[in-house]
């Protein structure tokens, strides 16, 4: 049993109920794992196992992640509904990892951990907002649009034999 299995959520649920902290304990490395793990699983179908693997890292894989960038949980409730985390290069932030629990979706976490990626984008001057996804992962996608990302014709173009495509958003003017 994961520990938000038990969650539920409210249909009118407001946006300033979710709690955003960054991670930082070997705890935390364990439940970001396990939000991947649970929000990618009826993906998993759609994956090779090496890209299933890269996708849903282990919780020594998130710990090593500690040390590239910040990574953030949302709560809601007291549980945990969602994770990301980003890393600088150059002058982006790639962001990787952004799920949302299945129980939780549809609540606009995914748009709360956005605001959170692209503040600390700001705050690091940064210019743009990188991130890689897989087609068929439509929510994800309608979320990004939503948000202001746009397909780039960079990055990379696939993972372990699963198609990639890369989307970028400006934070930043040019200067």
């Amino acid at each position: 049993m994961s520990p938000f299995d038990s969650w539920t959520h409210s249909p009118r649920m407001v946006l300033n109920h979710v709690w955003i902290r960054r991670a930082s304990s070997d705890g935390d490395a364990r439940l970001v794992a396990q939000l991947l793990l649970t929000s990618f699983a009826e993906y998993r179908h759609l994956y090779t196992s090496r890209a299933f693997a890269a996708t849903t890292i282990t919780t020594s894989e998130v710990q090593e992640r500690f040390k590239e960038g910040p990574i953030w949980i949302a709560s809601l409730e007291n549980q945990p509904v969602g994770t990301v985390s980003a890393v600088k290069r150059s002058n982006d932030l790639y962001v990787r990892s952004l799920v949302v629990a299945p129980p939780a979706r549809g609540h606009d976490i995914g748009t709360v951990l956005l605001r959170q990626v692209e503040r600390f984008a700001i705050a690091s001057g940064c210019r743009r907002l990188v991130l890689s996804t897989t087609p068929f992962l439509t929510r994800a996608i309608r979320l990004y649009e939503r948000y202001g990302f746009a397909r780039a014709f960079e990055g990379p173009s696939e993972l372990f034999g699963r198609p990639l495509f890369t989307m970028v958003l400006d934070v930043r003017p040019p200067t």
